[in-house]
């Protein structure tokens, strides 16, 4: 994968953010992933590469741009799997909160787990406690793996989950083991990739998302040696069957960063709204700030960019 294929995205997830960010806290999330989808598809087809979507806004019927099998790019540009949000948290954008972004990360043909759009159970850490997490284990169990690991006491840990009925049981024992619990409404690619960034306020996430997130997650975390652990839930028979069709025979399966996420990986994401990890789109009379991180797994590279972006020499926005 060319190195500076990673600082290209970084144009790809800008234009998304900027697009979107338009319409940050006008209730509207349908027009703002829209409007994300559609900067980003323009963006990507300029790169030089010949890409597949392999997580994207949907099936070809469901989505008109970005669906997956979709083929972006130049024919003889360098072959490569996508997989893309063009806005994650969506209901974050409409409503104005805070853990909006625009994300993408390719790999090698072959490399992502092609997820159906399903729930996947999944536990994250960072590299302090790569190696010690277990989705199998009790939350308790897991807590005082990574307060071990990192040194501190477990009453010294941020959980984030997504504030979902689902998780009412996990949060109760959480609490009781003295963990502090973030709960966020939408969005856990970014939390996920908090999770490994030192001083972000995140130690750990937990519970159950989508599972075409949690392959964009494993993507970062490989970049920056976090770890994860992600298991498919199904819901009935017809994912199952779903499933199948997409190459997943081993319903019991649990996936790590790198079965969900191989190869060399890059991985860009901005931010809409403000965020742990990042910050929203800030715009100005001409023009824009956007604030941006980039990575790559063979480097282990990791950039966060802040960039100016003046409106009439990018007449696009």
């Amino acid at each position: 994968m060319n190195r500076n294929l990673a600082l290209e995205l970084a144009r790809v997830t800008e234009a998304a953010a900027l697009a979107s960010g338009r319409w940050v806290g006008k209730g509207n999330k349908i027009a703002a992933d829209d409007a994300a989808t559609e900067a980003m598809r323009r963006t990507l087809d300029s790169l030089d590469i010949y890409g597949t979507v392999v997580i994207g806004e949907g099936e070809m019927d469901e989505a008109p741009m970005l669906y997956i099998g979709e083929k972006l790019g130049k024919k003889k540009g360098t072959p490569v799997d996508i997989a893309v949000d063009p806005l994650e948290g969506t209901t974050l954008c409409a409503k104005g909160m805070n853990g909006a972004i625009a994300t993408i990360a390719l790999a090698p043909h072959g490399s992502f787990l092609h997820a159906p759009d399903m729930y996947m159970e999944k536990i994250i850490v960072g590299p302090q406690a790569y190696g010690v997490i277990d989705i199998n284990a009790t939350p308790t169990q897991n807590l005082k793996r990574v307060a071990e690991a990192k040194s501190c006491y477990i009453e010294d840990l941020t959980v984030v989950l997504l504030d979902r009925p689902r998780h009412d049981k996990i949060v109760e024992e959480i609490r009781r083991a003295g963990a502090r619990i973030h709960l966020i409404s939408d969005g856990d690619v970014a939390p996920a990739v908090a999770a490994a960034v030192p001083g972000s306020g995140v130690d750990m996430v937990m519970g159950i998302g989508g599972a075409p997130e949690g392959v964009l997650a494993a993507a970062a975390l490989k970049c920056m040696g976090g770890d994860m652990q992600g298991r498919l839930i199904f819901m009935n028979q017809e994912e199952r069957e779903r499933a199948v069709t997409m190459g997943i025979t081993d319903f019991d399966k649990i996936y790590n960063c790198e079965e969900m996420a191989g190869g060399d990986v890059v991985f860009a994401a901005t931010g809409v709204t403000n965020g742990e990890l990042l910050k929203g789109v800030r715009y100005f009379s001409g023009g824009a700030e956007t604030h941006s991180v980039v990575m790559r797994s063979k480097s282990r590279t990791v950039r966060f960019i802040q960039a100016h972006h003046q409106f009439d020499y990018k007449p696009v926005y």
